[in-house]
């Protein structure tokens, strides 16, 4: 079966950068950078993958570009750009060369209440939709209502919701959750990523039974169409090895078609981002 993972990261680790790698995290404060993720590839038979953005700079956005400008299996960039930027046309033209772009991201788990929907921002977005830029929702469960209401402002941009909208799987909350995210999937233009859930249950005890009622809300809500695999690599590495990550949801999909392994391995996130066939 065809594999491209659709979501991990690369970075040169800084203290000062990357201030949210916090000490329950030591394991991945050091670089991860693609020559590793290459070796993992190869072990695991995975064809390749989108890189997504960390630090919230251009220089970030040229780092992602310079990666994968390098390395082959890097089909796609999600890079940061200044969406409260009111000339945000001039930042988007210095892209459009750059091919491997497919998309940008905000990190909005972190940002303050209203955030998303001021106008600089929404207009920002609109200009990525015009241009045929996808965008990365990195969001908590608790701003899916918040995300809702911005979400309506754009029904022409394709959008994935990163990490399944980081649910309380570590607390078996999920009763507003799934409300909420069912409302998100009522809205065509809009996709899921299977990524980022160890990190969000019990580091050291869970298991792949604590996943499944969170995973048979976002299936029996976007359908197998609208779902992508992710890694979340190496910031999986706090909670799961690559190998357990893909064998726990390899083994979830087991008994879905062919068909519908391959759409949600690999050619969901082909067409989602717009990817080059090899």
């Amino acid at each position: 079966m065809r594999i491209i993972d659709s979501h991990q990261h690369f970075w040169k680790y800084h203290p000062q950068n990357h201030a949210w790698i916090n000490e329950d995290m030591k394991i991945i404060q050091k670089d991860f950078l693609p020559e590793e993720l290459a070796s993992i590839f190869a072990k695991e038979k995975i064809e390749g993958c989108i890189s997504v953005q960390v630090d919230q700079t251009k220089e970030e956005t040229a780092f992602q570009i310079e990666c994968a400008n390098k390395n082959h299996f890097i089909k796609g960039v999600v890079g940061w750009i200044d969406l409260l930027n009111p000339t945000i046309e001039n930042e988007i033209e210095v892209y459009r060369e750059q091919k491997i772009i497919k998309g940008f991201r905000h990190i909005l788990q972190g940002a303050d209440k209203g955030f998303m929907l001021q106008q600089h921002f929404v207009n920002g977005l609109k200009a990525l939709a015009k241009n045929n830029y996808t965008y990365d929702l990195l969001i908590y469960h608790h701003q899916i209502q918040e995300s809702l209401e911005l979400v309506k402002t754009l029904d022409s941009m394709a959008i994935v919701v990163d990490h399944i909208a980081k649910p309380d799987i570590k607390n078996g909350n999920r009763t507003e959750w799934a409300k909420d995210i069912k409302a998100l999937a009522s809205h065509p233009n809009v996709y899921c990523k299977i990524s980022g859930m160890a990190t969000e249950a019990d580091w050291k005890n869970w298991t792949a039974e604590d996943l499944i009622p969170y995973l048979d809300t976002v299936v029996a809500a976007f359908g197998t169409n609208r779902i992508l695999f992710g890694s979340d690599w190496p910031v999986c590495l706090v909670a799961s090895s690559y190998n357990n990550w893909l064998t726990t949801i390899k083994n979830y999909f087991s008994s879905f078609s062919k068909e519908e392994q391959a759409k949600i391995f690999a050619t969901n996130c082909e067409s989602f981002y717009t990817l080059d066939k090899a």
